[in-house]
């Protein structure tokens, strides 16, 4: 009779969260999210972005910082309070979370070499702030490879203890994706020391580069990734790509412990591309069959 008590005191405890053992997923609560890119959805910085992310069944969106070009800083509509004010407003309204915001400016543009950089940078983090934004994306696309171009890591590496210590002091953190493997990246994050700069994975470097995902994540480890941009590069969807094992990478991330957000970018249908709601619909559903079953 005790031990019965028992398990069914634990089992209430657990329910509520209150069970010192009890894990993420025991209590209820979600373990992993899923996003989609505004600027993948067309819908780059654009209101609309909050109504289509609800319709495809995401549970947030990145949000991007708008053009860089040969502008000083982005073309951040989201420096204006009006603005921002109307995209808080249907986050709140929609239920739909603002995951990150997106520096993609950067996929074109040198972050090692561009002289107003840091200050666009920023500008992201000062926006990120207001909006009670956690994360900033920042990617250093083709200017900024650093396996063809490795004499551009003391810049690098110089930029983003800079920038680091601008994120500390707003409480953001700054998730950066580079084309190294796991190793080296988790060097240059090493080399820059600062809890606010962190990687932001992305499973379709690790396949274009024929390196093994499972293995880039557990190199990387838990606390060194700050969210995962979870799909391949267009040609089928996720569900149908031998490349990617998602249920293999969940049980790796359980294992880990990490939790947070899984971003969809990609993978479109080579048959299809503009097809917005095919694609993306299909991608999130599959990613929440596994991520959220």
């Amino acid at each position: 009779m005790k031990k019965k008590l028992y398990i069914a005191t634990v089992g209430l405890l657990i329910g509520l969260g209150l069970f010192p053992g009890a894990t993420k997923a025991q209590s209820g609560s979600q373990q992993y999210k899923v996003a989609v890119a505004d600027i993948m959805i067309l819908k780059r910085q654009k209101l609309g972005a909050f109504q289509l992310t609800k319709d495809l069944g995401a549970d947030g969106v990145e949000v991007d910082m708008g053009g860089l070009g040969d502008r000083e800083t982005f073309d951040n509509k989201l420096a204006i309070d009006s603005v921002r004010q109307q995209f808080l407003a249907k986050s709140k309204e929609l239920n739909v979370q603002i995951c990150d915001l997106a520096m993609t400016g950067f996929y074109s543009q040198s972050f090692a070499q561009r002289p107003t950089a840091l200050k666009a940078v920023q500008d992201c983090i000062n926006t990120a702030k207001l909006m009670n934004v956690k994360v900033c994306f920042l990617p250093f696309g083709v200017q900024g490879d650093l396996v063809k171009n490795p004499e551009l890591r003391p810049a690098i590496v110089e930029r983003l203890k800079a920038a680091g210590k601008i994120a500390e002091q707003a409480g953001v953190v700054i998730g950066i994706e580079t084309s190294l493997d796991a190793k080296s990246e988790l060097q240059l994050l090493k080399d820059v020391s600062s809890p606010a700069v962190k990687s932001y994975f992305n499973f379709a470097n690790a396949v274009k580069n024929n390196r093994d995902i499972i293995d880039e994540l557990k190199t990387l480890g838990k606390n060194n990734i700050v969210q995962i941009h979870c799909t391949n590069d267009d040609g089928v969807w996720l569900q149908n790509d031998p490349k990617i094992d998602l249920k293999k990478i969940k049980a790796t991330l359980d294992k880990m412990g990490w939790n947070g957000w899984l971003v969809i970018e990609r993978s479109r249908d080579a048959s299809d591309p503009k097809n917005v709601k095919k694609n993306f619909t299909a991608n999130t559903t599959y990613v929440k069959s596994i991520f959220q079953p």
